[in-house]
């Protein structure tokens, strides 16, 4: 524990006079009456009330100390730390165009593939992961980190309404996406990086082909694990239409030949995930990987700590004035 204001301490000296003063002046206060022989109360028996004469002093100065303690303001510890740990350096790419809407995964291909990343993320705690999503366009979402709760919030937080809000436009750049993973990796010093690319389509847009962003991410030593999200069949996809939600049936486009070529390309694996179940073979993978190890500097925030103080503070007072007015009561 750290105090932000240790000056205060210095009044605790204040208690040294105090003191003095009670011992050398304090029986002075105390009411007397004369009396011709005080022999027959010498070996008299002591009431409780009477050990407890000097009780309300000694309060007053703990309370006092607690009091000073409170104006010091004790707080947590708080620094920074370092620590190593082993992991690989990993960057999720999803698909958020309208099409990941399709309800043939439960609730829909969105949330199915924003559910086995949460569950890749939490498989991983020493990680270093980031995420990129892309529809006609590609941006990091959460660049790599090791603070998993921050990465989780962003990941939860993906919706295709920043479509539906014009700020990037539909499709699926599927090279696009991957290049803006591999550019987050390529700087990387681990021994080990992966991207792993969640879609439902193929390649109709982008700048970058898919077969040249895997020829870039084999260039840096990047390997990509590609997942095909939905099945086989038609899938039943939500329309808005005049306030209302109705449904269309449209058959599965998913490049599974594409996604094949950049697995094997960058020496990764291609999986289609209809279930969850197939999706474990991923991590089975991952989990193969060399690790290395990897310096992560830590932060402990700072919370005040004076509330404790304070309480007992106030409930020794309360015990003050009690013992002061109603057990040691007198009659002036």
């Amino acid at each position: 524990m750290e105090f932000a204001n240790k000056e205060y301490f210095l009044l605790l000296l204040l208690l040294i006079p105090y003191i003095a003063w009670y011992i050398f002046n304090g029986s002075r206060r105390e009411p007397t009456m004369k009396m011709s022989d005080t022999r027959a109360f010498e070996y008299g028996v002591q009431s409780w009330r009477t050990r407890l004469i000097h009780l309300p002093a000694l309060l007053r100065c703990l309370i006092f100390a607690l009091i000073i303690i409170v104006l010091a303001r004790p707080q947590t510890h708080n620094a920074w730390g370092k620590k190593s740990v082993e992991g690989i350096d990993i960057m999720m790419a999803m698909d958020i165009s309208t099409s990941m809407l399709a309800e043939d995964l439960r609730p829909n291909r969105m949330e199915a593939a924003k559910n086995v990343a949460a569950e890749f993320i939490a498989g991983r705690p020493n990680d270093n992961i980031g995420l990129t999503i892309f529809a006609g366009e590609a941006f990091t979402q959460c660049p790599m980190t090791t603070d998993h709760a921050s990465l989780m919030s962003m990941l939860g937080g993906v919706t295709t309404d920043v479509i539906a809000r014009g700020l990037i436009p539909n499709g699926t750049a599927i090279g696009m996406g991957l290049a803006n993973a591999v550019s987050r990796l390529k700087e990387s010093k681990a021994k080990s990086k992966v991207v792993i690319l969640l879609t439902d389509g193929n390649n109709n847009c982008g700048d970058i082909s898919p077969l040249t962003a895997a020829e870039i991410a084999k260039s840096y030593g990047i390997r990509v694990y590609t997942i095909g999200v939905g099945t086989n069949n038609v899938a039943r996809f939500p329309m808005h239409v005049g306030g209302t939600v109705q449904y269309v049936n449209r058959p599965d486009e998913i490049d599974t030949k594409t996604l094949q070529q950049i697995a094997t390309a960058t020496d990764g694996n291609f999986y289609r995930a209809t279930n969850n179940e197939e999706l474990k073979q991923i991590y089975a993978d991952i989990d193969k990987l060399e690790k290395t190890k990897m310096k992560v500097q830590t932060f402990s925030k700072r919370y005040e700590a004076y509330q404790r103080f304070a309480i007992a503070a106030f409930l020794l007072l309360l015990l003050e004035l009690f013992i002061r007015y109603v057990v040691l009561k007198r009659i002036p």
